[in-house]
């Protein structure tokens, strides 16, 4: 099957790109910028072209990828050129507007299929991942949609274009707005916000991480999911309304309606004991890294970078507030605690075997024979950096003691020091190495 991503060579249309091309389906993106989009697909290793139209043409799948305002009109570019039976699909915040026009423009014999991914870019994976779908008419695409989201563990909700906007203008429009306002107001009181941070509890600086990552993203986008969705005024409105009240009842020193509003405020939010529940696991998860990290000193661990994807294998040295020490091949680096993740132990071996160089050994021992070679080559296939491990040989001849056997093990492993570890083991168990 083949999927064209209009505006695939940057963003989230860029990452649908890359997800699609691994599950391996044949990818084509189009851009603006030529240069930037054929770079972009050799290193994808896919198709490029900077003509929509052509790339509408080509393919089974046309998902629109492009900045909200640019949106209609390329729908309206691309619509009459998409093959007999094709399946035309968009991804942007606002949802009427564009499920309008995409019904519109579309021929009778190309299914529609609006779509909000609720993500940016920097996911690893759909799951878990919320995807809202808005469709008007179900055809043959929907089902295949539908299940292949669901297979990849993401969490689909079916919903009308108005409700779904509706829902937007608080998800996006309303806690944006406030971000916004909170990261503005703490530059303008030039609160210099890492000193902020030690004398904070968890939760204000989870807080900052959560602001920062909103603001800190296309200030074009958020503007334009701000104006584009006609839902966002009476939330705006409400915010500074409530605002303006709470104000006054805090110039009155009005204990008892600050109490009411609090409260009241509270209850509507319902379930707080499991709002609680998820914040202290948010909370817990950031310390329990930390936690591992300083249990680790002195040991080997492994770092993935969380933007890069790189991974950093090594001893770790020390642990500071802000970064991570490792000694890596003889060579010290340094790495933003906040940027790095730590492996888990299966997580590293994975890496290693997939990314080491590994080394074949044979080993003969002579046991008694009332040892059980099985056990031992399991015990042997527990060491850390030991790959897999098979018996080759069993050996009773006259070159061996009475009520002795010999046994010959072949094991992988991706670090050569390993092999030492395989032998002094094998002679803790009181074998003698041939």
């Amino acid at each position: 099957m083949k999927v064209a991503v209009i505006g695939g060579t940057r963003g989230l249309g860029n990452w649908i790109a890359k997800f699609l091309q691994n599950k391996g389906l044949k990818v084509i993106i189009t851009g603006r910028d030529k240069i930037s989009g054929e770079r972009t697909s050799k290193k994808m290793g896919v198709d490029y072209t900077d003509d929509n139209k052509i790339a509408a043409s080509l393919v089974d799948v046309v998902i629109v990828s492009v900045p909200i305002d640019a949106t209609p009109s390329t729908i309206k570019e691309i619509a009459p050129y998409m093959k007999k039976g094709a399946l035309l699909m968009d991804v942007t915040s606002v949802k009427e507007e564009t499920t309008k026009v995409m019904y519109e423009n579309a021929r009778q014999d190309v299914e529609v299929l609006p779509t909000h991914p609720m993500f940016g870019p920097r996911i690893r994976s759909l799951d878990g991942q919320v995807i809202v779908m808005t469709p008007i008419k179900k055809g043959k695409w929907y089902d295949k949609v539908y299940k292949f989201l669901e297979k990849e563990n993401a969490r689909v909700l079916i919903t009308t274009p108005e409700f779904h906007d509706r829902m937007m203008s608080i998800v996006q429009g309303l806690t944006h707005f406030a971000y916004l306002n909170i990261a503005a107001t703490i530059q303008r009181l030039d609160v210099d916000v890492k000193e902020s941070r030690n004398f904070a509890s968890p939760i204000y600086n989870l807080m900052v991480d959560m602001i920062a990552r909103i603001v800190a993203q296309n200030p074009y986008l958020f503007y334009s999911i701000q104006t584009h969705n006609k839902y966002n005024k009476k939330a705006h409105e409400t915010f500074l309304s409530t605002y303006k009240e709470l104000m006054e009842t805090i110039s009155k020193e009005d204990k008892d309606e600050f109490v009411r509003i609090m409260g009241s405020a509270a209850k509507h939010l319902d379930d707080l004991e499991a709002a609680l529940g998820r914040s202290d696991k948010a909370i817990s998860a950031l310390n329990e890294e930390i936690m591992i990290l300083k249990n680790s000193i002195g040991q080997e661990v492994g770092l993935r970078h969380i933007y890069s994807g790189n991974v950093h294998v090594g001893i770790l040295e020390d642990i500071s507030p802000d970064f991570v020490f490792l000694n890596e091949n003889n060579r010290e680096i340094r790495l933003k605690l906040s940027n790095v993740e730590v492996l888990s132990d299966q997580e590293l071996l994975k890496y290693k075997i997939e990314s080491f160089p590994r080394k074949s050994y044979d080993v003969s021992v002579v046991f008694p024979q009332t040892c059980d070679p099985e056990i031992i080559a399991a015990t042997i296939n527990d060491l850390e950096d030991v790959v897999n491990v098979k018996i080759t040989d069993l050996y009773k001849g006259s070159q061996i003691p009475p009520k002795k056997i010999s046994i010959t093990f072949k094991y992988r492993v991706i670090n050569p020091k390993t092999k030492f570890e395989v032998e002094n083991l094998l002679k803790g168990f009181g074998g003698v190495i041939r």
